[in-house]
């Protein structure tokens, strides 16, 4: 921490006069824990009922209960405002913007009842010029909510945000360790300062300690400037990896959440309004805030090295469901299976003897299959929901057609061509059950596969 926010530092008054809310969240828990190791006592706000631990104090609340607010913040002479709402299901997503105008209006209403002295609010950089995003405008909003009021209030504009466990961080992190070839929207070429979570938090704590950042906005951005592609490549270089980007310009916002939604943890409700924000440049226009706080600023790299090394160091604790069989086991199944199929599959060009198979109608066929295949075990490889839906699908795709095939064992009729030989037909039950093992495995894989994807690190 530079010497001068030290020499500046805020002296608590009493105990436990600073509050931090979403005390659990990527920058709460990272505020508190720097603010705790520089001596200060802080109330951490949360939803959980947590444990007390050195300095701090949490304490469970529900934003939208005014009163239990009020209660909390008596004694607070500093509130850090860290909540959001964008979690949760698709139709909470939509309405999103109204549960975050609520709790500003909520904790403001609190907070001058409590007399708190002074708010720090972290939210995204913005262009007032520009039509925001539902997302950024949200951000925008609230802290205009509470700086509406008659308590000062410190507001940090953030670019994109480095960090392990960041959203944002997830989603580049996920799509480029997956992927080799990505076809991206034209948001990509959006300008960005991205700042290191470290940086982040020194700003914060600088501001508390400044009392000349009372009442006063600020951007805050790295020191480096590049388009969401170039930060692609500068992570995809890192991992000493060839990346290739397709641009498709039509390509929306909704279809680029859904997409992050089956390549990586991320979900679609979290990644629509994280994308929606990335349409706009979000670099810094006003670096004041520099000679304020003088920090030294990572670069990207340094940020993506120590989110990456705390990444596999302190991964994200989980609670992975009650489970007969893990993830790893299911998934060597499923790649075992795919090949399995391949192989399979290969035999109506070797060992059949109906000229049907030569019909052009069955050669499309079967370059579309080998194409899924070849797909399934690529996404497969790359722990994707993606992969085990085309893998899922494609089964029983496979179990059906190959049930087909052998319909006249049964029914003494045949429905896809004439009766197979006695070698073929024995080829269809062993790729039935071949099949059946690949449906199991892709239905097992596809429903643990998030709760192993956020423990950050190789399988």
């Amino acid at each position: 921490m530079n010497q001068k926010i030290l020499d500046n530092s805020f002296s608590e008054s009493k105990p436990y006069s600073i509050l931090v809310t979403g005390a659990t969240g990527f920058i709460g828990s990272r505020l508190i824990s720097s603010l705790s190791s520089f001596g200060y006592t802080i109330k951490g706000m949360s939803r959980k009922k947590l444990q007390d631990s050195n300095n701090v104090k949490y304490v469970q609340a529900d934003v939208f209960d005014v009163d239990q607010l009020e209660k909390i913040m008596s004694g607070i002479d500093i509130a850090y405002y860290l909540l959001h709402s964008m979690e949760g299901s698709k139709e909470q997503w939509k309405e999103f913007a109204s549960r975050e105008r609520i709790q500003a209006q909520n904790f403001l209403k609190a907070a001058t009842k409590a007399n708190v002295k002074r708010i720090i609010y972290l939210g995204g950089l913005v262009n007032d010029s520009l039509e925001l995003s539902p997302h950024m405008q949200s951000r925008k909003e609230v802290g205009e909510i509470l700086a509406s009021g008659n308590i000062p209030v410190t507001q940090l504009r953030a670019s994109l945000i480095i960090g392990a466990q960041g959203g944002s961080y997830a989603m580049l992190r996920y799509l480029v360790e997956r992927l080799r070839i990505m076809v991206t929207p034209s948001w990509v070429k959006s300008l960005a300062q991205p700042i290191a979570v470290d940086n982040v938090i020194e700003y914060l704590v600088g501001c508390m300690n400044n009392p000349e950042t009372s009442g006063k906005t600020y951007e805050i951005g790295g020191p480096d400037t590049m388009t969401y592609e170039e930060l692609m490549r500068v992570y995809s270089a890192y991992l000493n990896k060839n990346l290739f980007v397709i641009q498709i310009p039509f390509l929306t916002t909704r279809l680029s959440s859904y997409w992050v939604d089956l390549i990586t943890p991320v979900k679609a409700s979290l990644a629509r309004p994280l994308i929606d924000s990335l349409v706009h440049d979000t670099i810094v226009t006003d670096n004041s805030i520099t000679k304020i706080i003088p920090i030294r600023l990572k670069s990207v790299r340094e940020a993506i090295d120590i989110a990456t090394k705390e990444m596999r160091e302190n991964p994200p604790e989980t609670n992975p469901r009650d489970e007969k069989t893990g993830f790893k086991i299911n998934q060597k199944l499923l790649l075992v299976s795919l090949i399995a199929m391949a192989i399979i599959g290969t035999t109506y060009y070797w060992l059949d003897d109906r000229p049907d198979v030569y019909h052009p109608g069955w050669i499309a066929a079967g370059i579309v299959w080998y194409i899924g295949i070849i797909s399934g075990i690529i996404f497969v490889k790359g722990k994707t929901r993606l992969g085990f839906i085309i893998s899922g699908i494609l089964s029983w795709i496979t179990l059906a057609f190959w049930s087909f095939d052998n319909f006249y064992v049964v029914f003494d009729t045949s429905i896809l061509a004439p009766h197979p030989n006695e070698i073929i037909t024995l080829r269809n039950f062993i790729g039935m059950f071949v099949v059946i093992i690949a449906i199991i495995a892709s239905h097992n894989t596809f429903h643990k596969v998030i709760d192993y994807q956020y423990k950050g690190k190789p399988i």
